[in-house]
């Protein structure tokens, strides 16, 4: 169903009537949606986007642990990448319905499609993390094991941002709308969710880089998240009201309390389990929210037809201003 299919008395300029009287109550044919909402199920997809950023930024501090000769960091950070891609793809299978789904989509590498680099880049992760956490839990082939750490760590940062990208190259506007923010929300989440683990997992000593991870990560997804809901317009609403509001609110005071704990948390190991547990849950609850915010956008027709309309108004304005 196209724009045409909303009543022609829906002022352009995002429900305001150009004479100032009260804008025409927004319709579409029947009240139906103008677009389909993404039939991706809970919690697959949730787990899916959450588990692969946190193996992706894991990855990332299992090398660094490695040339910084933190040998428990290095070995947890391989095993939560490990743990957390496998994960990741089982979510994904079991939200797709049968293994053979997934394998389809790596018969054919396409360079324009998010989805075919996703599984490229998920694919080959998954397998190198697995090598490395193998070499580092029994001992054997160690190079073996420190060069696959070494490939999963270029791969890392692409794992961390590339379902971001996914989400908003949908028609879905909750998550287009986003689409310059987005990446550095799932970024910073995935950030803050391998310091957090690391803090779960490892000895105190060696946590520094972890709690740094941590606090960096927290301020970068709170910052890209404040600007996404004001930069997104009337979609950012989505993203305030209802149930992903108050699960995003959550997650957002849970990871200021998590950023907050883990400055302290270099003294005592119980209280890098709380830093710990805070950033993980906030991790999980940003991707949920997230999530349920784009199924709400593509429920109500005002959210896909109101922005495409500003925008060919301002398209027109500037066509009359440069004619």
């Amino acid at each position: 169903m196209s724009a045409d299919a909303v009543s022609n008395d829906q002022a352009p300029n995002g429900g305001q009537a150009p004479n100032g009287q009260a804008p025409e109550e927004f319709r579409s044919y029947y009240g139906q949606p103008v677009i389909k909402e993404p039939t991706w199920k809970v919690p697959d997809v949730p787990a899916y986007l959450y588990l692969g950023g946190m193996a992706g930024a894991s990855a990332t501090m299992a090398v660094l642990a490695e040339l910084t000769d933190r040998p428990e960091l290095a070995r947890n950070g391989r095993i939560a990448a490990a743990a957390g891609s496998t994960a990741s793809v089982v979510a994904l299978i079991h939200d797709l319905g049968r293994p053979m789904r997934f394998l389809n989509m790596l018969r054919v590498f396409k360079p324009t499609s998010p989805l075919s680099v996703g599984s490229w880049i998920l694919a080959p992760f998954s397998g190198l993390t697995g090598a490395s956490a193998a070499s580092a839990l029994t001992g054997w082939y160690p190079l073996l094991g420190r060069l696959s750490a070494g490939a999963a760590g270029i791969l890392a940062p692409a794992m961390t941002t590339y379902t971001a990208v996914l989400l908003a190259d949908t028609a879905v506007p909750g998550w287009h709308e986003a689409y310059r923010e987005l990446p550095f929300v799932f970024a910073g989440s995935a950030i803050s969710s391998a310091g957090a683990v690391a803090m779960l997992t490892t000895p105190t000593g060696q946590t520094g880089p972890a709690r740094r991870m941590a606090i960096a990560g927290s301020a970068l997804e709170l910052a890209a998240e404040r600007r996404m809901e004001h930069t997104a317009g009337m979609v950012g609403e989505v993203y305030r009201t209802g149930r992903p509001g108050r699960v995003l609110r959550a997650a957002r005071a849970l990871t200021w309390a998590g950023a907050a704990v883990s400055v302290f948390a270099g003294r005592h190991r119980a209280i890098g389990a709380v830093a710990g547990l805070c950033l993980s849950a906030a991790g999980a609850a940003t991707r949920y929210g997230i999530f349920e915010a784009g199924r709400v956008s593509a429920r109500d027709p005002r959210y896909t037809v109101v922005p495409q309309r500003q925008r060919l108004a301002e398209k027109e304005q500037d066509a009359q201003k440069s004619g």
